[in-house]
């Protein structure tokens, strides 16, 4: 950290006297910017470059590839790099991406004759979490900065997306607020101190996290920010007054932005809640193995990667919102499908708008620029733009019989006047920074328009006085010049200055060999307004370009809300596009428990076939009494996983309003989707397959409700066969007796064992998908039907996969002399019957052991809900051991 030097000019250090090097006036002023952002690598322009020092220096040059130099420092060397300021949007992005923050210090006065050091001030922190800066965003996702505050009784949590105007507010448990940290992924993460060690122990080390002293993270601080930020007495009217814990959080932010130099986010213009009964729940386990959004692996397709047709970039992020949020609630369902239906029987509507949305731009994050003054003029000329499409789009939709699109059409807004202020002042070709000039049109000032006329026609207007004076006094060859030392002047050779042909009110200035150089006040006044002009042109320009922004700092909700509604419209018609060239179904969505889904297709897959190729359809049926749990088993490759995983995405994509990969799909709303599919190793955090199973299927088991959705994919395989096959067993009985909740359950997997539950439990129904041995090779035709199956082919498929002959006939070889071993041994034996399953299923104690008693005793006290999975096999385990089974 850098802070100002010591005032005395000699320090004493181990009984030595040393005197402290003088340090230069820049050098002074270097460091008391750098004491404002200690933490941040400052850029301090000087002159045409920004330059770094120190630290900061040895970091910017390993970052940027730049020569590493020094500069003398009042008798010191001190490390020097820097740029030129040109090249600002070339490396800022760069430092920022090596996860550095950086604050920006400007020069605010030119250089003066007798200034030692002009004046500086820092204009700009950017961090990951906060920034307006286009080059460091992506159109297609939010930027959001979070904020956490932990509290005896929840987490509050908030986030705020500066570039867009969003801000958000929400309150849970942990497993809430991880789904809300994995659904938003913040870039950056603002935290206390306090708790900075209690958050990566339970969220994980993986975020970019930035610590602020505990006094910040306050109620009082807290609430006092947001009701002095929205001007209110209360906060009831965002239905957020009783959240103590994320008001803390959210005022949090309000601070951190001011420390950031944003110190006027109205655009922040309201606070939403995130209530865990508006949208469907999904565990950040499922987001991932669902890749929604992202891919698990490099090669793969995100679900977003196939719906997203938009033509905008704010259609792409709240598509985006959609697809990891979707809705729970029918009427909202359907008011969108109904939308997606009349766009698709009206393909004119798509022309038509889309025509207007290809060019439209990013109008939300163009607006939010505007209260922060960080807008450029060919910015606004672009909203300009975009106002003058929003009337065409109104018109094309408003005459609809869809509520959502009529809503939509209603809440765009054309903002006439605001067009026709942009349109009269703004010159067309108006440049991309301030400080180059040419933005106002002629009349728009008329103090602008003397400048320019003096800029463009001094030379004219010098010819003037030359021709005048030369009229006048008779001299015929008057000259006018300039030089550095005193400006313009009048040059008269000695023929015409010994005629005495110089009037009096001349000044003389400078005596030549040949002639005497003179001013005249009114030559004086016009080189004035002359080498002025141009100054102060750019200085009169900034004003009116600011004024300009106050006018508009009234429109910026209207065109905030213009942007929502055009990004709504966008996302309607990319499921429009979509469900046009997939082939897919609209989907009936009520309040019933049963899932139906007929020639059921995964949406990612199909789109990856090979030319020629069809996607097999499946059929799904699922229902709380006699269709709860399907156990369906098949080989290796057979595509019992894309079956699990399409049902999943197609009750998604029809809960966030668009149509399936279906001929037919009638779905009871669903509130929460779990899945459980393969898993890896956590080393980093000493978790192995098996234990990142247990604790993805514990959370799973532990969050259950009526209307969930509950995918398995071989649940049991990173342990023992015999261990997996209890777990795997003892898993499915709980799912079934849940009596007040009968998750709708896929569970595939490799143990056939598990068939013999169909026989016990009602609700339980064998699937297994198809194939077909041909001359001893293996032809999946990935067909789900009814039964269950007993081969899994796995040497067959480690014969496709290239394994050496040798070792496929040794398996071969291997796996008969198994299976003759295990009839064997199956003769005598039984599995568990259905008076054995009624909760403790697979019996291990004898009836007729004395410690029967006391085991029994120990099982009823027990609270399984609170033991981990690692507790659960330690006891059974010591069971074991006592019981000697």
């Amino acid at each position: 950290m850098y802070f100002c030097r010591p005032n005395p000019k000699e320090v004493k250090k181990q009984n030595v006297l040393f005197e402290v090097p003088a340090m230069t006036p820049l050098m002074e002023q270097y460091y008391a910017m750098k004491a404002k952002h200690p933490d941040a690598i400052l850029l301090y322009r000087v002159g045409d470059f920004y330059e770094t020092f120190g630290e900061d220096a040895l970091k910017t040059s390993a970052a940027l590839g730049i020569v590493l130099t020094k500069r003398n420092n009042g008798g010191n060397d001190i490390e020097l790099a820097g740029f030129p300021f040109h090249s600002l949007d070339a490396y800022l992005p760069k430092l920022v991406r090596a996860g550095y923050r950086v604050a920006i210090c400007e020069q605010l006065e030119k250089p003066s004759k007798g200034k030692k050091v002009v004046q500086r001030g820092i204009t700009d922190v950017i961090t990951p979490g906060v920034t307006t800066d286009d080059k460091l965003l992506d159109l297609k996702k939010n930027n959001f900065l979070c904020s956490i505050a932990f509290s005896n009784e929840n987490i509050g949590i908030s986030f705020a997306d500066i570039s867009t105007g969003e801000f958000y507010i929400a309150e849970g448990d942990t497993p809430y607020i991880h789904k809300l940290i994995q659904s938003f992924q913040p870039s950056e993460i603002i935290l206390s101190k306090s708790i900075k060690d209690k958050f990566e122990s339970t969220f994980g080390d993986q975020y970019y996290v930035y610590s602020l002293e505990d006094w910040i993270f306050q109620f009082n601080f807290g609430r006092e920010k947001l009701l002095k930020h929205f001007h209110v007495q209360t906060l009831k009217g965002f239905g957020v007054e009783s959240m103590n814990t994320g008001q803390t959080a959210a005022g949090a932010i309000l601070y951190y932005l001011e420390s950031t130099e944003n110190k006027n986010p109205a655009h922040l213009a309201q606070i939403s809640r995130l209530a865990s009964n508006q949208f469907m729940w999904m565990d950040r386990f499922t987001i991932r193995n669902l890749e929604l959004v992202d891919v698990i692996h490099p090669e793969g397709t995100a679900l977003i990667h196939v719906l997203d047709q938009t033509k905008t970039p704010m259609g792409s992020r709240m598509l985006r919102k959609w697809i990891l949020m979707p809705l729970i609630h029918p009427d909202q369902i359907c008011q969108r499908l109904d939308a997606v239906d009349f766009i698709i029987n009206h393909s004119e509507l798509v022309e038509d708008v889309n025509q207007h949305l290809q060019s439209f731009g990013d109008l939300e994050r163009l607006v939010s620029k505007i209260p922060l003054r960080r807008i450029s003029p060919r910015e606004l000329l672009h909203i300009r733009n975009c106002l003058r499409k929003i009337s065409p789009i109104r018109n094309t939709i408003h005459h609809t019989n869809s509520e959502l699109l009529k809503k939509v059409a209603s809440g765009l807004q054309d903002c006439t006047d605001l067009e026709q202020l942009l349109a009269t002042q703004l010159q067309e070709e108006a440049p991309n920074t301030i400080s180059k000039g040419g933005i106002f049109n002629p009349e728009v000032s008329g103090e602008l328009d003397e400048l320019r006329h003096m800029m463009t026609n001094g030379k004219d207007m010098l010819l003037d006085i030359q021709r005048e004076e030369s009229l006048k006094t008779g001299i015929a060859n008057l000259k006018i010049g300039f030089n550095s030392v005193f400006g313009y002047f009048l040059e008269v050779t000695n023929k015409y200055k010994n005629q005495n042909l110089v009037p009096a009110h001349w000044i003389r200035k400078q005596t030549m060999v040949n002639g005497e150089r003179y001013i005249t006040e009114e030559l004086k006044n016009l080189e004035v307004k002359i080498l002025s002009a141009e100054e102060r042109s750019f200085t009169l320009e900034e004003e009116l370009y600011q004024k300009l922004l106050d006018n508009i700092q009234e429109h910026v909700n209207t065109l905030q809300n213009n942007a929502k509604a055009i990004a709504e419209l966008d996302c309607l018609i990319s499921f429009a596009q979509v469900a046009i060239r997939n082939h897919y179904c609209k989907p009936e969505l009520d309040e019933g428990m049963s899932l139906d889904i007929k020639d059921g297709r995964h949406p990612v897959i199909e789109k990856q076939l090979p030319l020629g190729e069809d996607y097999i359809p499946n059929d799904i049926y699922l229902d709380p009494q006699d269709h709860q749990i399907l156990m369906i088993t098949g080989p290796n490759m057979s595509g019992k996983s894309a079956i699990l995983r399409q049902t999943a995405l197609i009750c998604l994509m029809a809960q966030m309003g668009s149509y399936v990969p279906a001929t037919h799909a009638r779905i009871g709303v669903i509130d929460r989707i779990f899945t459980r599919v393969g898993a890896s190793d956590n080393l980093s955090s000493g978790e192995s397959t098996f234990m990142v199973e247990m604790n993805e299927t514990a959370s799973i088991l532990n969050n259950l409700s009526p209307r969930s959705l509950v995918l398995l994919d071989e649940i049991g395989r990173g342990t023992s066969t015999y261990d997996g096959i209890s777990i795997a067993w003892a898993i499915t009985e709980y799912l079934h007796e849940q009596t007040d909740k009968k998750p709708k359950t896929l569970f595939a997997t490799h143990y056939h064992e598990l068939n013999e539950l169909e026989k016990h439990f009602p609700g339980i129904k064998n699937y297994h998908v198809t194939t077909q041995e041909i001359n001893n090779k293996v032809l999946f035709l990935r067909k789900l039907v009814q039964g269950g199956s007993e081969h899994s082919f796995g040497i067959h498929v480690a014969q496709m996969a290239g394994m050496p002959q040798s070792i496929i006939s040794r398996a071969q070889y291997i796996l008969k002399e198994l299976e003759a071993a295990r009839s064997k041994t199956e003769a005598g034996s039984h599995l568990p019957g259905p008076a054995e399953t009624k909760f403790v299923q697979v019996s291990l104690i004898d009836s007729n052991s004395s410690q029967e008693s006391e085991i029994i005793g120990q099982i009823q006290k027990i609270d399984v809900q609170t033991m981990t999975p690692i507790e659960c096999m330690m006891k059974i385990a010591e069971w074991k051991t006592r019981l000697k089974v």
